[in-house]
């Protein structure tokens, strides 16, 4: 195994071009850990939001790393390791801390339970594009909403990976995907995702706003013969928070899983209904959760159920700074993928 590889660090808090390709000593695998050649990074929100200081957690800087998700194939294991064996094609995700374990590299050393299996028929760039996704819709449709067979659900933010990953486990269980997105140029690429209805709630920086959220409510009820949705699974929170909880059945589900929307919303006023908030990292770092959360997504993969939308691959890794800007401009629908 080598010792160094091309790793993305950066100094400061910045926009793409704080991101730069350093040579970085790679360690042999300790006790419960494991060493992966990385063949593939899937980009997340999570991780513009980090680099510019704006997650939940702030980067230890300087040469702080970057990135949750990576497909690769395990190259050395250490003491104690069971569940991997050098030679197994896997995914990365669960409980990483970015500023130490980043997976923007070309080679890395995880703890095991950081990294699950990938299966044999599913190739980098895939794998790279599905474990956030996937498992984030999962923990937050079925074990938080217990979303259901002939439940509508109403996905706000659709085009991102999450949304369209939320769309086929819908679809995998028998619900309805409402969706919404603010342009009508992604309008096609999310039915071909499998969305029955895509809402077009109009331009606005910061996702659908008060007004458009409104719309978005009245247009789901209508949808839905006037009865409203069981759940809402909602990226953007903000001020639209509250009129877009109209769009609820009685005793339906919010689940708010993400803050596109920085401003404060307020709890809204249709009761009865339940609020959740979901973090990922809640379900999937826990034994239970892990081996859940993997069983569904690489069932899905596996019999081709599940089939991540690839907005865009890049290839090498020089290449992060233009798939952060891409990620940034909000163009695109799915996952951006660099392939190493």
């Amino acid at each position: 195994m080598s010792t160094t590889a091309r790793t993305v660090l950066f100094h400061e808090i910045g926009g793409p071009e704080v991101l730069g390709i350093e040579d970085v000593a790679v360690p042999a695998p300790g006790r419960g850990e494991v060493a992966v050649r990385v063949e593939a990074l899937g980009l997340n929100r999570a991780e513009a939001l980090f680099r510019s200081g704006t997650y939940y957690y702030q980067p230890a800087l300087p040469a702080s790393r970057l990135g949750y998700e990576a497909s690769g194939v395990v190259e050395a294991v250490g003491e104690g390791v069971t569940e991997l064996a050098v030679g197994d094609l896997v995914m990365t995700g669960p409980g990483i801390e970015m500023s130490a374990q980043g997976v923007y590299a070309e080679r890395v050393v995880l703890p095991e339970t950081a990294v699950v299996t990938r299966p044999a028929s599913v190739d980098a760039v895939t794998g790279a594009a599905a474990w956030l996704t996937y498992t984030t819709a999962y923990g937050a449709l079925l074990e938080t909403a217990g979303l259901e067979p002939g439940d509508h659900v109403l996905i706000t933010g659709a085009s991102s990976g999450v949304g369209t990953a939320a769309i086929q486990v819908a679809r995998r269980i028998g619900a309805i995907p409402l969706v919404t997105t603010r342009t009508e140029a992604k309008r096609q690429g999310l039915l071909d995702a499998g969305a029955a209805e895509v809402i077009v709630s109009g331009e606005n920086a910061a996702g659908e706003g008060e007004g458009g959220a409104e719309a978005v409510a009245k247009e789901a009820r209508r949808l839905t013969g006037g009865r409203g949705v069981e759940v809402i699974f909602d990226a953007i929170g903000g001020p639209g928070f509250r009129p877009l909880a109209e769009a609820l059945a009685e005793g339906g589900s919010v689940v708010a899983y993400g803050w596109l929307d920085r401003r404060p919303a307020e709890i809204p006023w249709n009761w009865p209904f339940t609020i959740h908030t979901y973090a990922n990292m809640n379900l999937t770092t826990t034994p239970g959760g892990r081996r859940r959360s993997t069983a569904f997504l690489n069932a899905g993969l596996a019999d081709g159920g599940f089939r991540p939308v690839v907005a865009e691959v890049f290839d090498g890794l020089d290449r992060i700074r233009d798939a952060h800007r891409l990620m940034e401009s909000n163009r695109h629908t799915g996952k951006i993928v660099v392939r190493l």
